[in-house]
């Protein structure tokens, strides 16, 4: 009986290192495991203001890759990441029937677009707006404020993330060359 259920746990551990190695083999890794972007370019400036939460997350992302450094001075960077707007938005969503907020649409729109050390756009304007919906509860006013914080943090990540797919997105430009001059005409003899 002792010796069945030695076989049973030996054929599930070879199993689940036989299902281990196939996924190993195939190239299958959880997302963002290793903090690796493969952006086109090997550094970027942010026009993000120096107060911007998102900003500051955007820029821990980048560290963690390793492949891009961050340029505190654009005329050194690779790529200008220009900020067009960033704002966050409440807006009521439903009224009970006193007329009182029973639930509030909560939004985070980022505008930016992407361009090259000359100046030729590699990403157009790009709008990323995400919303959530949160209840209220005029008993609860300081548990719905931490909670209002809290889906903002969590819209703040997703639109980090969002950035980076499409920073790793972009198609790197040809470069820039001079136009070629005509050759001088041979001397006809």
């Amino acid at each position: 009986m002792m010796n069945t259920s030695n076989n049973n746990f030996l054929v599930r551990a070879l199993g689940a290192v036989l299902m281990v190695a196939v996924l190993a083999g195939c190239g299958f890794k959880l997302r963002g495991s290793d903090g690796q972007y493969n952006l086109p370019f090997q550094s970027i400036w942010l026009s993000f203001n120096e107060a911007s939460p998102l900003g500051t997350e955007l820029k821990r992302n980048l560290r963690a890759g390793d492949n891009v450094r961050i340029e505190p001075d654009a005329s050194k960077a690779e790529a200008l990441f220009d900020v067009i707007s960033e704002s966050r938005g409440k807006a009521i969503l439903s009224l009970n029937s006193l007329g009182r907020v029973r639930e509030y649409a909560l939004s985070y729109t980022l505008v930016f677009q992407v361009r090259d050390a000359n100046n030729r756009q590699l990403l157009a304007p790009t709008e990323i707006t995400l919303r959530r919906n949160i209840a209220f509860d005029e008993s609860q006013v300081l548990a719905k404020e931490s909670e209002e914080a809290l889906l903002y943090r969590d819209m703040q990540s997703d639109l980090v993330q969002q950035v980076l797919r499409r920073l790793v997105a972009i198609k790197p430009l040809a470069p820039v060359t001079a136009p070629a001059t005509p050759a001088a005409a041979l001397p006809t003899p």
